[in-house]
């Protein structure tokens, strides 16, 4: 098993917001106020549009999940560019602002890598090759070309949605789905919720450069309640350039709030880089 996959399954939905080059995007993220929205509105300019948006864009972000930690066991299927297909499972831990703790286990239930991310770094142990590496949190960003960060990861790994942009340009009602249009510095991001609860069923996000032409679909779906919290169960999340990716996640268990540890003991006899 590759160190990678672990980067993998953590933020493959964050290889939606590969459209331009780490650095620019992080300062665009810096600099964008998430509490203004600038709205072009359709429906001919209507003032009601400005309100329709602005009070459905309010309930996506009254809909976001606050935690103060949270568990789960995920069934991950993964099918590269190339056709091939993976099955790892993955048990997930995460201290809210704090933590990210990741154990991967494949055939026999054996452990093959688990992973420490923390606001500044990155630790994992591959107990296959029995080799430690630590690294400064930028190596999610070097490995995945994404500007990725500790709190971006755990909004992806509760539901939340990612790179949401304020800047909503247009929207759409169809039957019992609303649809937001928001168009970014770098790419173009079609949102979909449900009309009633708010809930997201979609995400589209398509690059602005046309000459990348990349394009990533999400989905949510088996939404549950618990304590409160509205829980997508099942997502997917497809990629594609030059290649498509595909990967599946299913939680087949998840938690919050309980206590919990974060043990990563480091062997003695692994090699270390």
């Amino acid at each position: 098993m590759k160190k990678s996959l672990v980067i993998l399954i953590v933020t493959s939905s964050l290889l939606v917001a590969s459209c331009r080059s780490t650095k620019k995007i992080q300062t665009a993220i810096g600099k964008k106020d998430s509490t203004a929205i600038v709205v072009v509105p359709s429906d001919n300019g209507h003032a009601d549009s400005f309100s329709f948006i602005r009070q459905n864009y309010s309930r996506i972000l009254g809909n976001r999940i606050t935690f103060t930690t949270f568990s789960a066991k995920v069934d991950v299927d993964y099918e590269d560019g190339d056709g091939k297909k993976y099955n790892v499972n993955a048990h997930v831990r995460m201290y809210a602002d704090s933590v990210i703790w990741i154990s991967i286990t494949a055939i026999l239930g054996i452990e093959g890598l688990r992973a420490y991310i923390t606001r500044d770094s990155v630790k994992l142990i591959n107990k296959q090759d029995k080799i430690y590496s630590a690294r400064s949190v930028s190596y999610l960003q070097e490995v995945t070309a994404l500007p990725l960060d500790l709190r971006s990861l755990q909004d992806l790994l509760v539901g939340n949605p990612v790179f949401l942009d304020s800047n909503i340009v247009s929207y759409s009602h169809t039957g019992n789905t609303i649809s937001l249009l928001s168009i970014g510095e770098f790419f173009k991001h079609l949102l979909t919720i449900e009309e009633t609860n708010k809930l997201i069923q979609s995400s589209k996000l398509d690059d602005l450069d046309e000459l990348r032409n990349r394009t990533c679909y999400l989905t949510y779906s088996d939404y549950e309640q618990k304590k409160g919290v509205h829980f997508s169960t099942r997502r997917t999340i497809s990629v594609s350039e030059k290649k498509k990716l595909d990967i599946s996640l299913n939680f087949k268990q998840y938690d919050f709030n309980e206590t919990l540890s974060f043990p990563f003991n480091i062997p003695k006899n692994y090699d270390r880089n």
